[in-house]
């Protein structure tokens, strides 16, 4: 079974309309591709950064330091580092960490780059550690070390590499190693888009894509795609099918509303999965806390799916939280599905949400 970008295996997530993970009918996602700043919407911090830092590179007549882009799947790390390389003016090369597999591959990368060029590393956090460490003086002194022969007869020969910049992207920042991560002369992290922005980039995809759609379909679209552009375009592609279905030549907030009520998304982005985890922990565990084995148990998903695909968002959102003796619904939660909050919930969590930490609510290793 192939594994995604961010390292779980996403079988059970690619039925999922709002999953983040990459499916099929994404492989125009190409062709819709910003080239430059002007055409990308979102992310305004980073964007002006990269600018400046470009524009200084260029005038300098030197190649842009190496970047780190970090952040969950779907929200443009390929797209931002191709915008690099046509800023810049020169070309990309894309490649993947788990295809590196000997230190002869990128020996072969890295000395076909030419002057000033981007190379693109997706997935770096998959890197082989004996490849990894080939890549410290590439990075830091543009020259390859390597060994020639075996045994007494082995010697030590080292390259000069062209001037390049090493574009790293990565759903894992905390799984790459310290030596690597501090070669990176810039690291930006990619934050969820907000409503307007993930607008415009529905609206300039709909015009590459022949779509009509209105302003009150686009918010509509836009709202509930929880922030994520690849999220965003899909649900495009849907509400047009819904809209062939419905005999109207626009996308508007009647044909969204039906289309997306169709998909059972409703109106933050949650679907029936979601929603499923949600009144499970609040029916049968009175509101948690409870332990993610047994969570699974009852939903007939697996663990680390749970964990990996479905939490992620529950938790950003503040619907659920993570505590020492398991995980525990929110206000929030009670609210957005309805349900009164059981006697004494507050009082019987009272501890637990006390004892809260931030490394709780992000912790990815063994949990409760």
């Amino acid at each position: 079974m192939d594994y995604d970008n961010t390292g779980y295996n996403g079988y059970e997530d690619e039925e999922r309309v709002i999953g983040r993970s990459k499916q099929f009918d994404d492989r125009d996602e190409k062709t819709l591709r910003p080239i430059t700043f002007a055409d990308y919407s979102g992310q305004s911090k980073v964007k002006e950064n990269l600018k400046i830092f470009i524009d200084a590179a260029k005038k300098r007549g030197e190649s842009l330091d190496h970047v780190l882009l970090y952040g969950p799947p779907g929200l443009g790390k390929t797209t931002l580092a191709g915008i690099i390389a046509s800023e810049m003016g020169v070309g990309m090369h894309i490649t993947t960490g788990p295809s590196i597999e000997k230190t002869g591959d990128l020996a072969a990368i890295l000395t076909n780059l030419g002057e000033n060029e981007v190379l693109f590393i997706d997935e770096i956090h998959r890197l082989n550690r004996s490849v990894e460490e080939i890549l410290y003086p590439a990075m830091e002194d543009y020259c390859l070390d390597l060994m020639i022969g075996k045994g007494p007869s082995a010697r030590s020969v080292r390259l000069d590499l062209p001037h390049f910049t090493l574009v790293g992207a990565t759903t894992r920042a905390g799984m790459l190693s310290a030596p690597l991560r501090d070669r990176f002369g810039m690291i930006h992290r990619l934050e969820l888009y907000e409503t307007e922005d993930l607008m415009d980039i529905l609206n300039r995809d709909a015009g590459l894509m022949d779509i009509k759609i209105d302003e009150s379909g686009l918010r509509n679209i836009a709202s509930r795609s929880r922030g994520t552009p690849r999220i965003a375009i899909r649900l495009l592609k849907r509400m047009r099918d819904y809209a062939l279905y419905m005999e109207k030549d626009v996308i508007d907030k009647e044909v969204s509303d039906f289309g997306l009520k169709a998909l059972d998304i409703d109106n933050i982005g949650l679907d029936s999965v979601d929603r499923r985890i949600l009144t499970s922990i609040a029916d049968i565990f009175k509101g948690g806390p409870v332990g993610l084995e047994t969570l699974a148990a009852v939903t007939g998903e697996d663990p680390v799916t749970i964990e990996d695909v479905y939490e992620p968002f529950l938790l950003q959102n503040g619907f659920i939280a993570k505590t020492p003796r398991g995980r525990v619904l929110t206000s929030r939660a009670f609210e957005h599905l309805g349900i009164p909050e059981p006697v004494n919930f507050k009082e019987r969590n009272r501890n637990a949400f006390e004892n809260l930490s931030i490394d709780s609510l992000t912790d990815n290793g063994s949990n409760p």
